[in-house]
Parts: structure tokens; sequence; C-alpha cells
């Protein structure tokens, strides 16, 4: 059995995933979001990553970035390492994107202010 507490809405649902066979039991979710965020948690779990990455601009030596879809945990600590050495031009606005595609994964990395 796995214990998690859901995301999904404000309401923080405590949830029992139990595995039978080939599915998962889902119970103590609140609504249909549930579930969907339960079995998505145990088969493959996604964040959104944040971070900061070196700016070329000397008022600002840094600007936030972050994925614009959740990523897969397993391919987070291989593009934190890559944003590390990434290092973005003078000016740059609030959604442009600094890498395209990670890995071919559909997923991007994009700032989140205005340099």
């Amino acid at each position: 059995m796995k214990e998690l507490i859901c995301i999904s809405c404000p309401r923080g649902c405590h949830l029992e995933i139990r595995e039978q066979g080939d599915s998962w039991q889902i119970t103590g979710n609140s609504c249909p979001r549930g579930i969907a965020y339960a079995r998505q948690e145990v088969s493959d779990p996604r964040r959104i990553v944040t971070a900061v990455v070196p700016c070329k601009n000397p008022e600002h030596p840094f600007v936030a970035v972050r994925t614009d879809l959740p990523c897969p945990k397993a391919m987070i600590p291989g593009l934190l390492n890559r944003l590390y050495r990434t290092e973005v031009k003078k000016s740059i606005k609030n959604g442009d994107i600094v890498l395209k595609n990670v890995d071919n994964s559909g997923i991007s990395v994009i700032v989140t202010e205005n340099i």
C-alpha cells in the first residue's frame, strides 16, 4: 500500500493506493481528479521543474525558468545539470524559450520574468 496526499485541488485528500494485479485500487479521493493523480503518481511521476540560470545582464546575474509541462522525475537531474550550464542573453521576456523540446520529450524550459 502507498499513501499520498492529492495535490490536484485544495482539498488535499489522503489517498490510499493498493496494487491489485495489473491495476490499482485507489481510495480516499473526493473527486475523479484524485484517481487520475494517484495513477499518474504511481506509474509515471512528473513535476514542474523550476530553477535559475545565469544571465549575461550584469544587473540581473540570474533569471528564473521553469518547464512548460510536468517533467518525468527520472529526467530532472539531467535537465538541471543542463540548465546550470546554460546562459541566457541580456534581454529576455517572460515566456521566452531557453531550451526547446528537451531530449525530444516535448517539454521546453521557459523564462518566468522580464529582464
